[in-house]
């Protein structure tokens, strides 16, 4: 056995908006944006935010691992829904970990997540148990600015601990200088952004080359052996500019994905490792950079199980699927950018009772229903007697979870009366492959994507937004398998 990444997985929303419907409603105003017009950048639904992305990269991570191997979950997010709740630990009542797990949340810089692998690895070294590592972003930005147009929206995890790894930890060099290159206080929306020559040639040119010259020494690695370098800046030239200052061959700078996702802020280091692990052999040396108020810098090696890691739901598969959208006020309103008339039947209140939630936290967060001992029969939600009419067996019910089974559809219906943020709300029965039956909303459909027998699996998503008192209710939707993704 060995410590070092154990799996990896990745999650980026299906729909991208297109660059250019950005630039033809802003372009008016903002006529420099028509250099940054090119490509399109992931953009998650009203019902998703950094915990639910990261609840998809996570189960992505965990398809062929034991859960009950994972003795602490992290979240490094710069938004995270929640500043008084914890975050992480609501990713672990989805992922329907032990309540022995652990759970942190780790912010205040797009470093977070470098910062947390590293802090993993040694737990690791240390003896912990396995650890789960998940960065994700969703980050506002001002309709016309260039954010808006560079940003995306997506999630990775990581597991690191002692056993098959896939890439062992080869050296770690960190160092943190408050350089300030954009800032965001608590409770603003959007991030204020200094001068970009200033931050190329202080931050990029000067601070981060000298970070990746001096760990490169410290670690006792020649530049010319780095196989794939990672560099999650966006800005064009900048980590060809650094590989050809530190002699790393061109070939080796990894795609940073600024053309198909977008920065995906504390996300985007561990998305491209994912990304470069899941392509790379046997071997291989990968140089991860990790930029923000300081720099980390760590070089990992691929191992021969390298080949058994890329079994996962990866980063290609996840780019894959995905649907243009050239819808850019549904964006903005999903966003909270743009008000709509949501009439009066979107006037309802959303109180989520503390109590209900906490005696149901295993339903509602992880999806567990319940099977009976006697008869097999399953269904959710569990309750004390079971709903096999034929034996209505009382306090016979073991936990079943169903979050990742495939379901099909019975029946259902597009309603465009009742509101929804995106309209019309599709909803249906679905049965689940070994029982279990249930009315669920589905998620990421439009009209040729349901039908009667259509294949789904379940995902984790927003319920409701409780707007009088800040509180956001998750539950699990439904979305269609598509032609080849992963079981």
């Amino acid at each position: 056995m060995t410590i070092g990444i154990l799996a990896c997985g990745a999650y980026i929303p299906r729909r991208r908006l297109q660059r250019a419907a950005i630039h033809a409603a802003n372009g008016w105003f903002a006529g420099g944006l028509k250099g940054l017009a090119r490509g399109e950048r992931a953009i998650a639904g009203w019902d998703e935010d950094s915990i639910t992305m990261a609840v998809e990269a996570a189960r992505a991570s965990l398809r062929d691992f034991d859960r009950a191997a994972i003795g602490s979950v992290a979240l490094a997010s710069t938004t995270l829904p929640f500043a008084d709740r914890s975050n992480a630990g609501v990713v672990k009542e989805a992922l329907n970990l032990a309540d022995a797990t652990g759970a942190f949340d780790l912010a205040g810089s797009r470093r977070a997540a470098t910062t947390g692998l590293n802090q993993a690895l040694a737990a690791a070294a240390g003896g912990a148990s396995a650890q789960l590592l998940v960065a994700a972003d969703m980050r506002k930005s001002r309709p016309g600015s260039e954010a808006e147009m560079t940003s995306g929206d997506a999630a990775a995890a990581l597991i690191v601990g002692d056993g098959e790894a896939i890439a062992t930890l080869v050296g770690a060099h960190s160092v943190t200088i408050d350089f300030v290159d954009h800032v965001r206080e608590s409770g603003a929306d959007f991030d204020y952004g200094w001068e970009g020559r200033w931050i190329r040639d202080e931050g990029y040119g000067a601070m981060v080359a000298t970070a990746l010259a001096d760990g490169l020494a410290k670690i006792g690695v020649d530049a010319a052996a780095i196989d794939r370098f990672i560099v999650p800046i966006t800005a064009k030239g900048v980590a060809e500019g650094l590989a050809r200052r530190l002699g790393i061959s061109a070939e080796a700078v990894a795609d940073r994905l600024a053309d198909s996702v977008g920065d995906s802020g504390a996300a985007h280091p561990i998305l491209l490792l994912a990304s470069a692990l899941e392509a790379a052999g046997p071997g291989e040396r990968i140089l991860l950079v990790g930029f923000g108020q300081g720099v980390d810098i760590l070089i990992f090696e691929t191992t021969d199980a390298i080949a058994d890691g890329q079994r996962r739901r990866s980063v290609a598969a996840t780019l894959a699927d995905r649907v243009e959208d050239m819808n850019y006020l549904r964006w903005l309103f999903h966003r909270g950018l743009y008000d709509l008339e949501r009439g009066m039947r979107a006037e309802l209140d959303q109180k989520q009772p503390g109590t209900t939630l906490w005696r149901n936290r295993k339903a509602v967060l992880g999806l567990v229903g319940g099977r009976c001992t006697q008869t097999g029969t399953v269904q959710f939600p569990k309750s004390e007697i079971s709903v096999n009419p034929n034996n209505p067996a009382a306090h016979t019910q073991e936990d079943y979870p169903l979050a990742d089974r495939r379901a099909r559809v019975v029946t259902y219906t597009a309603d465009a009366l009742a509101y929804s943020p995106d309209p019309p709300g599709y909803y249906g029965v679905i049965d689940f492959d070994g029982g279990g039956r249930m009315t669920v909303e589905f998620a990421d459909v439009v009209a040729d994507d349901v039908e009667v027998g259509r294949e789904m699996r379940m995902v984790f998503r927003i319920k409701a937004f409780d707007a009088q008192r800040g509180f956001v209710k998750y539950f699990w939707k439904a979305v269609p398998v598509r032609t080849g993704e992963a079981g």
